[in-house]
């Protein structure tokens, strides 16, 4: 398979025009569909978006390869797009971006598209290459270049030889996709070092696997390793190796430097995290406090959630077919429908404490903390202290394996095989039963006491205030650290102390916050249209649906081309809602679900009111305060 197998030639706009990156991104996607790659447009497109919102596409020297893999994908495929005056794409380098290859991966374990996908990212960093095609005439002389590119580039890939050199250096790239990047920074790395004159090799981690895998006598050998990376990656067996830890963006832009720098002899060696010297924390160092506890803490939810989403809707579900009992010691007995569902949506949510714990454990004190987590989760619910005691758990967990390398550190070398199998496990469990049972769980446990109590008994003004900042907080960033924590909080109240499911006022806020932002910009644009462009507009059906679905990605692009005006009228709107729905004491079970979950919400008919209120105010906001469209 070859580039040109994937790119069609109604997949190429060689003359367009778009005017911001929300309207690049929209014509690419039509682009693809009409290649016939695509089964399900809406959902890629929510793809295509949430990846962006993990950094921008746009790597530089006018180049975006938007990117995404998803079931909603039928075939591999490519489009292709120049934009001769270029449009503003937040690229990596600040200037616009002119030549746009989109990407669409099916999501299957069958990934021979990806190395396809591999040779098109290294070609772009040719500048010839880049040159002929923003001259190219026509779709199908634009294939014949990327054709004749190819062809000189890789058709003796598989015989090519290492290059010889005095020095050697390894490098080791990986991107959260694993998709574009990973391979535009390998292949800059490469580049770079044959013009320098040094032996290299790279290995890659994208969605299709480990490619080249670095073998310890190539690590052995090596005068040291680069780790372009914005994900985890294995490390541990550079131990001893001078290696620099660097975003992938720098592996792209900078492999000179890196390259320099790694072989200046001035880089220390890599301690390991069982090491004993700082050295080996260094690049640690260099991420705050609060940033390694956000990371350590996300890593745990982004685990935490799947068990929690799907236990919670099948508790709903419960609800649904047992509403006599619902919130009685027989619930889940009226049916048998409505006891299955229980049965295995509460063993689902059960695992909520202990996946949380499990997971921040481990990505602090790698695999060895993970069972410390786990135990430490179910130690928490056992104990009252719920869903804090699992976080304190989760931290607890991770620094003790720490700990525990530093103190164990000084056996000797013969007993090293024994520490990830008895001592780690043995001593980390004990200190973590004895931790949890007489330090943390009683004053956390009590602390829970206290918090449902105060909760409990708090006032109709007090009740409605944490509701209008909840709400708030759900439309300020969308899916940023303010909406990620209301997310989490509300996760947090459908659990009791010992992980029993409930009914949650503050999880109803909280959903409802997040519907408002996709319902108002739906609306606007039939209220507004002279305010929004013509494929504003035709999105607007779409966002109304995911409104509706509590699905909040479809506001994004709107927030994102006209942030000072559609993001605080959303907040409002967002806030009203969240306070309208503590207000009418309205509570649900489930932690997703939008309108499909409304029949098993206490006062839905209030929750519907609270919803159409807060959405028809931010509409209305915003058409006043947006400038009108002249296209």
């Amino acid at each position: 398979m070859k580039i040109v197998d994937l790119l069609k030639v109604e997949s190429i706009d060689l003359k367009a025009k778009p005017q911001d990156k929300a309207a690049a991104l929209e014509h690419l996607i039509t682009l693809m569909e009409r290649g016939g790659n695509i089964a399900d447009k809406e959902e890629y497109k929510a793809c295509v978006l949430r990846r962006e919102e993990e950094g921008s596409t746009g790597i530089g020297e006018g180049i975006a390869i938007p990117h995404a893999k998803t079931s909603a994908v039928k075939a591999p495929g490519l489009a292709a797009m120049l934009v001769q005056d270029g449009v503003d794409f937040d690229s990596l380098d600040g200037e616009p971006a002119k030549l746009f290859f989109l990407i669409a991966a099916p999501d299957t374990e069958d990934n021979v598209h990806l190395d396809v996908l591999s040779h098109l990212s290294m070609l772009l960093m040719n500048d010839d290459f880049r040159s002929e095609l923003l001259k190219a005439g026509s779709a199908k002389e634009f294939l014949s270049v990327i054709d004749k590119y190819e062809n000189e580039k890789f058709e003796d890939e598989d015989e090519a030889a290492a290059p010889q050199a005095q020095r050697k250096v390894l490098a080791v790239t990986a991107c959260p996709t694993g998709i574009a990047h990973t391979y535009m920074a390998a292949e800059a790395l490469q580049e770079m070092a044959g013009k320098l004159g040094v032996a290299m090799k790279v290995e890659t981690n994208g969605s299709g696997g480990v490619k080249n895998k670095l073998t310890a006598k190539e690590i052995e050998e090596a005068d040291g390793i680069i780790v372009a990376a914005d994900k985890n990656v294995p490390v541990e067996r550079f131990a001893g190796k001078p290696v620099i830890f660097v975003k992938v963006a720098d592996g792209i832009n900078k492999p000179k430097e890196l390259i320099e720098e790694i072989l200046s002899d001035k880089v220390p060696a890599y301690a390991g995290k069982g090491g004993s010297e700082d050295e080996g924390e260094a690049a640690e160092a260099k991420e705050s406090l609060g940033r390694q506890i956000y990371k350590h803490l996300m890593n745990g939810v982004s685990h935490m959630l799947p068990f929690v989403i799907g236990g919670g809707i099948l508790i709903a579900l419960a609800f649904m077919f047992d509403m006599e009992f619902a919130g009685t010691a027989k619930f889940g007995s009226g049916t048998p429908l409505a006891a299955f569902f229980k049965n295995i949506g509460g063993l689902a949510f059960s695992m909520m404490m202990p996946i949380l714990a499990g997971y921040i454990a481990m990505s602090i004190g790698e695999r060895p903390a993970l069972m410390l987590g786990i135990v430490g989760g179910f130690l928490a619910a056992s104990g009252g202290s719920g869903f804090f005691g699992a976080l304190f758990a989760g931290f607890l967990g991770g620094y003790l394996i720490l700990a525990l390398r530093k103190v164990l550190g000084v056996l000797p070398d013969s007993l090293e095989g024994l520490k990830p199998i008895l001592l780690y496990p043995v001593l980390g469990l004990l200190i973590m039963g004895v931790l949890m049972t007489y330090v943390i769980n009683p004053p956390t446990a009590a602390f829970n006491q206290w918090l449902a109590g105060a909760l409990a008994g708090m006032s109709t003004t007090s009740k409605v205030l944490l509701g209008f900042v909840l709400g708030g907080m759900m439309s300020i960033d969308f899916g940023g650290p303010l909406n990620k924590a209301a997310y989490v909080f509300g996760t947090a109240s459908l659990a009791a102390a010992d992980g029993s499911a409930v009914s949650s006022e503050i999880m109803a806020a909280v959903m409802i916050g997040g519907m408002v932002p996709p319902i108002a910009i739906a609306l606007s644009t039939l209220l507004f249209s002279d305010k929004f462009t013509a494929k504003e507009r035709q999105s607007g059906l779409t966002n109304f649906i995911m409104g509706l679905s509590f699905i909040t990605e479809g506001a994004i692009p709107f927030a994102a081309s006209d942030p000072l005006r559609v993001i605080p009228t959303c907040a409002l709107g967002s806030a009203m809602a969240g306070a309208l729905s503590m207000a009418f004491g309205c509570s649900v079970p489930a932690p997703h679900g939008g309108v499909f979950v409304f029949g098993v919400v206490q006062n839905w008919p209030m929750y519907f009111v609270a919803l159409a209120a807060g959405s028809v105010v931010a509409a209305v906001l915003m058409g006043f305060v947006k400038k009108s469209v002249k296209e």
